[in-house]
């Protein structure tokens, strides 16, 4: 039986959990459209334009283990029309998969908007990312764009789809 993930938000001490993570996405080649992993010291910047109060990232953790992890990004950022608008994204420890762990994720996150001040939630991601895209339409989440066949993975096209979530 799995137990029930806890989720708080990130501190840099999640860092090299949060790498780790997000390389085993990299190496799978579905789950991003960055090719080369990274090191923790190649994220501090990344880690940083992260905050608590407007863009948190989330960690999901089983047993004090980090076993996932998603973040809140602005949508085109510094337009302030869009202010309300946020990216999601989650990544899971392929080690922990099957157990719930993205589910707490976004519906944490989901119930997180009204406090960080967000209405609608868009998630960008390929098109072969099957798993995920079932994840987003548990909550509602609907196609709202697709990009075809704009991705290349050592010559496999893959396409980007737009899923969006209306909050309010």
């Amino acid at each position: 039986m799995s137990k029930t993930p806890q989720i708080r938000l990130a501190n840099i001490d999640d860092l090299p959990a949060i790498v780790a993570i997000y390389n085993q996405a990299i190496t799978a080649k579905k789950a991003t459209a960055d090719l080369t992993p990274f090191t923790v010291k190649e994220r501090v910047e990344w880690f940083n334009k992260y905050d608590a109060v407007h863009y948190p990232i989330y960690i999901a953790t089983i047993d004090d283990e980090i076993v996932g992890y998603a973040t809140l990004s602005p949508y085109r950022n510094g337009r302030e029309a869009l202010s309300k608008v946020a990216e999601i994204s989650f990544y899971l420890d392929y080690n922990s998969l099957g157990q719930g762990i993205g589910s707490a994720l976004v519906n944490h996150v989901v119930n997180d908007c009204n406090r960080v001040n967000k209405e609608t939630l868009l998630a960008i991601l390929l098109d072969v990312n099957t798993a995920s895209i079932k994840l987003l339409k548990k909550f509602g989440f609907r196609e709202w764009g697709n990009l075809p066949l704009n991705s290349n993975f050592d010559g496999n096209k893959y396409g980007h789809l737009i899923y969006g979530l209306n909050l309010k």
